[in-house]
């Protein structure tokens, strides 16, 4: 299984931290429109994520809830149509909600950030920092907290849960 350390933070100042992620990143951000469909599951999250061209990936994840760098395991798999996916898993699966963002993926390193403008919630910025097979979750930690304070991300702003569970919330 695929691991990460990320973090999610309301961001105030979106276009200060678009600059400071475009002077850090290797080239231009890819924009990619969204749209998750979350399904009711006993453990972790699952969800299809839908791309504007009808392609997706089924997304299954696990990750505790805290606000800070944290440890995510996920498993991806890729399909050509995001909506016979989304269909078949609602025939067995109860849909929890829909995220709906748009999303600009810049690359630093080995780390994806995602600003996200997500609907009926605002924007926020995302860290992703890739790990290698085995490396100890402290080395993406520091890689996040350094990060963090590059792109200019206080820790007030840390958000502990996902976008459902915000929508949700809200």
């Amino acid at each position: 299984m695929a691991r990460n350390v990320e973090i999610k933070a309301k961001v105030r100042d979106f276009d200060a931290v678009r600059r400071r992620a475009s002077a850090l990143a290797q080239a231009p951000p890819e924009l990619i429109s969204q749209i998750d469909a979350f399904f009711v599951v006993p453990a972790g999250r699952l969800k299809v994520r839908r791309f504007a061209d009808g392609s997706g990936e089924l997304i299954a994840y696990d990750r505790i809830d805290r606000p800070g760098p944290k440890q995510s395991s996920y498993v991806v798999a890729s399909s050509a149509d995001a909506d016979a996916l989304c269909d078949a898993l609602s025939r067995a699966l109860p849909v929890r909600g829909r995220v709906v963002k748009r999303r600009e993926l810049f690359l630093v390193g080995r780390t994806r950030v995602h600003l996200d403008e997500v609907e009926r919630l605002g924007t926020f910025v995302e860290l992703e920092v890739v790990l290698r097979d085995g490396e100890p979750v402290e080395a993406g930690e520091r890689e996040a907290h350094d990060l963090m304070r590059q792109l200019g991300i206080a820790e007030d702003s840390l958000v502990s849960s996902a976008y459902i569970d915000l929508l949700e919330q809200s």
